[in-house]
């Protein structure tokens, strides 16, 4: 059956996910090339293009090691001619701001549209940093879609823009857009495959020297000048209610429909004139200077950081307006998200109307659901062989993945974190200092992202650091998405798999072990074994993600664990080991065998209270 995002017809419509709405926005505006890191919530997007399979016929599609990488790629890919689409989350964008800075000043003729799909929230994600200050530090044109049909439309768009301007565009988006679904009328998709524009060999442009970096600032100021008159007229900024009223909001991202559902529900929305602006860098200030000047009070709403609030005071200051501006406060915070209740109380202060207690949100009674590894998970297997060894006497440096999971009890460990490849060099600085055993732990798409450099760091400065790469043969956490670690077989002919042993030597380590993830007798007896030696020294522990081994690898777990005791030794391995197969209930232990994998672990722990049958 034909994928409709591929092959749906021009006023066709479809209910897609807002990443849908994006892959189906690209494919209209003839995207020739696709790079990413996947991250959460931007994660779908590659992944929808993987699966709906045009590579190499509509557009070429990159897993990159990171995102750095995927921009390095993109810009390679644009300056080449080609329309590209470069995906991450809001903290990839750190990793990728090197190249992305001086990419605005060179511009890219074939047009780069970089997604940066924010977390306010928290859903999955260490911060909530707000990227549109990424469009105002590297002066980029931005887009924010409030949804699916917008996410869809406002792709288009931003390609248009970055030909144009020849200049990268940032679509903006957060996690409740990426992952809203709404209706989605569908354009056409391009008859043949849009032109590259030619490649012109011009060094005074394209190596930003110092002295070719200053002339290209003011063409890259000259460019958000043109930007600015786009903003003005477009379609995407725009005033909606009654003109006659002197109460405004001015409004943008996924707060408009916060807005407009909080108007309507109170029936305030005669009361109060709303600017909503999608495109939101740079600000369309005549449009916005104009709406103040017909104001008494003017109420902005934004999620995170007071960017458009700051920008709307400098405007009304600069324009001589006399309005009176209110954001950010009691209600409208920097933290978390907006939401319709939030708004609701927001505007009945800004209106004087009492707002009701039942519109204040009220989370606190919610019951508490912990993060944790899944059941046959391997990583569970390691921490526990890790806490039998070594206890709380060693420090234990966490990375980006799945395995941060293993913070909690029972298994602690982690104790701290900072980013993605963190653990090596971050466990490097902490071992420098303290002379306690540090253990890091990093995953095999993590190793490949940022885990080789500081690896390579702490051999050529002679740190002290056991590093565990837990493989898992997958990016897990993310969905699954194909990393340099991956099996040949999983990868196909496009990609080509590394061996992390092969590379970890290479680099220099000499005291290497491999060990199955799942033996615990072999990963003690590593362990035990670094523990006696200096230097750096590099465990690898290998055994497929559970999920993944079920669903792409063919296995599926024919057996299953039971209890076959009760007593002492049976609760010690549920307190310790802490399967979320296990259960237990007045004082007595089963397994639950519709989550239970059969890895065989709990068996090895306490061998007289567990045995493997036959599922089913």
């Amino acid at each position: 059956m034909s994928n409709p995002l591929l092959q749906g017809k021009g006023d066709e419509c479809h209910l897609l996910l807002g990443n849908e709405a994006i892959v189906r926005g690209a494919l209209e505006a003839g995207v020739h090339v696709v790079t990413c890191y996947p991250g959460t919530p931007s994660s779908e997007v590659p992944d929808t293009f993987r699966r709906i399979g045009g590579h190499g016929k509509e557009y070429m599609l990159q897993y990159s090691v990171n995102e750095k990488v995927a921009m390095e790629v993109a810009c390679g890919a644009s300056l080449a001619g080609a329309k590209v689409l470069v995906t991450m989350k809001h903290v990839g964008l750190n990793v990728a701001a090197d190249p992305l800075f001086t990419a605005t000043y060179t511009g890219l003729p074939g047009g780069l549209v970089v997604l940066s799909a924010d977390d306010p929230g928290f859903h999955s994600s260490q911060n909530e940093q707000d990227n549109r200050n990424y469009a105002r530090a590297a002066s980029m044109p931005c887009f924010e879609p409030a949804s699916a049909q917008e996410a869809k439309d406002m792709t288009i768009e931003a390609f248009t823009v970055a030909r144009e301007l020849e200049q990268p565009v940032l679509l903006r988006t957060t996690t409740r857009v990426n992952h809203m679904r709404g209706a989605v009328r569908f354009g056409n998709l391009p008859e043949h495959k849009v032109p590259l524009v030619d490649f012109k060999r011009n060094p005074l442009r394209h190596v930003p020297v110092p002295a070719v970096a200053k002339v290209r600032h003011k063409v890259l100021e000259e460019n958000m000048a043109r930007a600015m008159a786009i903003a003005e007229t477009s379609p995407f900024n725009r005033v909606t209610g009654p003109e006659n009223v002197q109460l405004g909001v001015i409004c943008s991202g996924i707060s408009r429909n916060y807005v407009l559902d909080a108007l309507e529900e109170k029936g305030w929305s005669d009361r109060v004139s709303v600017l909503e602006l999608g495109m939101t860098w740079p600000l369309p200030e005549k449009l916005i200077l104009s709406f103040l000047n017909r104001m008494e009070r003017v109420l902005v709403v934004e999620e995170n950081d007071p960017l458009l609030e700051n920008g709307v005071r400098a405007i009304a200051q600069k324009g001589g307006s006399a309005v009176t501006i209110e954001g950010k406060g009691d209600i409208l915070t920097i933290q978390g998200e907006n939401s319709t209740p939030r708004l609701v109380k927001a505007l009945a202060a800004f209106l004087g109307e009492s707002c009701e207690a039942d519109v204040i949100e009220e989370t606190g009674n919610l019951p508490k659901r912990p993060p944790n590894l899944c059941a046959g998970c391997s990583h569970r297997a390691v921490f526990y062989a890790a806490r039998r060894v070594f206890g709380d006497e060693a420090v234990y440096s966490s990375d980006i993945g799945c395995y941060t999971l293993g913070m909690l009890p029972p298994l602690k460990c982690a104790d701290f974190l900072f980013c993605m490849g963190s653990s090596i060099s971050a466990g490097s600085g902490f071992a420098m200092v303290a002379d306690r055993p540090v253990v890091g732990f990093i995953g095999d798409s993590t190793f490949f992202h940022s885990g080789m450099t500081g690896l390579a760091n702490a051999l050529f400065n002679r740190m002290n650091i056991i590093v565990v790469i837990l493989d898992n043969g997958t990016t897990a956490m993310t969905g699954h998405q194909p990393n340099p670690g991956m099996i040949q077989e999983q990868l196909g002919d496009p990609m080509l798999h590394l061996d992390i042993e092969a590379i970890v030597r290479g680099i220099g380590v000499s005291q290497v072990r491999k060990v199955s993830s799942f033996n615990l007798r072999s990963v003690e007896k590593a362990l035990e074994e670094f523990k006696g030696m200096s230097g750096v020294r590099v465990l690898i522990a290998e055994e497929p993600c559970a999920l993944y081994a079920r669903r792409s690898l063919g296995k599926g777990g024919s057996r299953v664990a039971e209890v076959i005791a009760q007593g002492e030794e049976t609760r010690k391995c549920v307190d310790s080991f802490a399967c979320p197969a296990f259960c237990g209930r007045d004082g007595e232990y089963s397994v639950d065998k519709t989550l239970c994998t059969g890895c065989g672990v709990c068996l090895q722990v306490a061998p007289k209270s567990f045995k493997l049958v036959k599922r089913g």
